[in-house]
């Protein structure tokens, strides 16, 4: 099977634009994002729908990351009834209620030092992970810190569009 016949790329290849941009936006939250994705369909493979959100992530302004970590939910606390934030931060799900007091206490401060929510890929790190990942970044510049944001939202873009992609 190539990555074309995915059932989940082709009908994002094929769906009108609202719909299409709707499926973005669950990806991720930024407009400008959306709109670069949007505006390449069709996508030959899913690689190339990577690749293209890559190209979009990286020309992303400060105002356009801000919209996109708008999307997301603090670490411990994901949206309730939303299973891609449970999932994606299912590694806190049997954090014991020391580190998720800890994991408050530090997003808080987090929070207060940047202007946004700490944004890391969750996916397949445990709470102490995050915790420990959280730490350390705190105690970075912004201009660091802003590095490292766009990196996490790649990777979280790409996992979510390969869900998009691979649907059935």
């Amino acid at each position: 099977m190539t990555a074309l016949q995915h059932p989940g790329l082709a009908r994002f290849n094929a769906s009108e634009d609202r719909a299409a941009l709707a499926a973005l936006h669950e990806v991720c939250a930024s407009s400008a994002w959306g709109g670069k994705l949007l505006a390449q369909r069709p996508y030959a493979d899913a690689e190339a729908l990577y690749r293209a959100s890559d190209a979009a992530t990286a020309e992303l302004t400060a105002d356009d990351l801000a919209e996109a970590m708008a999307g997301h939910p603090p670490i411990g606390r994901p949206k309730p009834g939303d299973p891609t934030s449970a999932r994606e931060q299912s590694g806190m799900a049997g954090a014991s209620e020391d580190l998720r007091a800890e994991m408050l206490e530090l997003n808080l401060a987090y929070q207060d030092r940047f202007g946004h929510v700490f944004l890391i890929c969750a996916t397949g790190r445990t709470g102490e992970q995050m915790r420990d990942a959280l730490r350390e970044r705190i105690g970075n510049t912004p201009e660091q810190e802003r590095a490292i944001v766009r990196t996490e939202l790649g990777m979280i873009n790409r996992i979510r569009l390969a869900r998009l992609a691979e649907s059935g």
